[in-house]
């Protein structure tokens, strides 16, 4: 290559620049915070380590690591479905405007499938979705068992009640059985509760708790050995305090919940 074997040695043993040395140390950062939170983008990444380490970079130079090292969130996406027909008593009040001034104006609930040590539980949980926060939680090992769904009512009747608001809240849902119940709306119409609900088998009409949903379930099965708790209930009272207060949020411009609420002026309720 016409090289002389002097310069070869000289190039050889050069320092790289700081441009190398930030992107190389930047990637060792990167592979670890995607080694604790591999459900994580770059978005999130690029967040967590300006948090911890004060270090100043842009979330592109991060994207560019990524790519490089081959750094992938490991969650899967969803295909659209048509929608389907509304509740012949609860309507769809909502209507896709999703925007709120401040906290507990509109909650939005549903219930997913987690597994501990093999044995499958059903988790219900309500949302704020001004800021995304989990406000009420309810778990159960019984195959449609209603006291979970009644007992996140009554955590929200119940925190309500604490904050001084008397409405209108909206809360919206899907068309589940519980959810359609005359004896779980009765109180929630009591207390200036506005139902709204989903058409049937159309997702998109709740997209915080359906999108919320699917980044939770991927991200246990990813970043948590669940096993390793001792009983299902301590692993949700643990993910739900690291959920509203630790983690990054691409809708919250990448800060937790609990950072939304106090940026907005508001004090925290959960």
């Amino acid at each position: 290559m016409s090289v002389n074997r002097s310069g070869y040695y000289k190039w050889l043993g050069r320092d790289i620049n700081n441009y190398e040395r930030n992107r190389r140390d930047l990637a060792e950062l990167i592979k670890e915070e995607h080694r604790k939170h591999p459900s994580y983008g770059y978005h999130a990444l690029a967040k967590k380590i300006r948090d911890e380490t004060g270090w100043i970079f842009s979330d592109n130079l991060c994207h560019k690591v990524c790519k490089y090292e081959g750094i992938k969130s490991r969650c899967r996406h969803y295909q659209y479905r048509r929608p389907g027909e509304e509740h012949i008593v609860y309507g769809n009040r909502i209507k896709g405007d999703w925007n709120t001034s401040g906290p507990l104006q509109k909650i939005v609930s549903d219930m997913t499938v987690i597994r501990h040590r093999g044995r499958p539980y059903e988790w219900t949980f309500f949302l704020d979705t001004y800021n995304n926060a989990i406000i009420a939680s309810g778990i159960s090992s019984r195959w449609g068992d209603p006291r979970p769904y009644f007992s996140c009512r009554d955590q929200l009747l119940s925190l309500l009640k604490k904050e001084g608001i008397s409405g209108p809240v909206y809360f919206h849902t899907d068309q589940g059985t519980v959810f359609s119940s005359a004896s779980f709306n009765q109180a929630l119409l009591n207390h200036n509760i506005i139902r709204s609900m989903s058409r049937s088998g159309t997702p998109t009409d709740n997209p915080v708790i359906e999108s919320m949903n699917g980044w939770i379930k991927a991200q246990i099965q990813a970043d948590y050995k669940i096993n390793d708790y001792d009983s299902i209930e301590d692993f949700i009272k643990e993910y739900i305090r690291y959920y509203n207060y630790e983690r990054p949020m691409y809708r919250l411009n990448y800060k937790s919940p609990a950072e939304h609420t106090l940026s907005q002026g508001f004090k925290l309720f959960f």
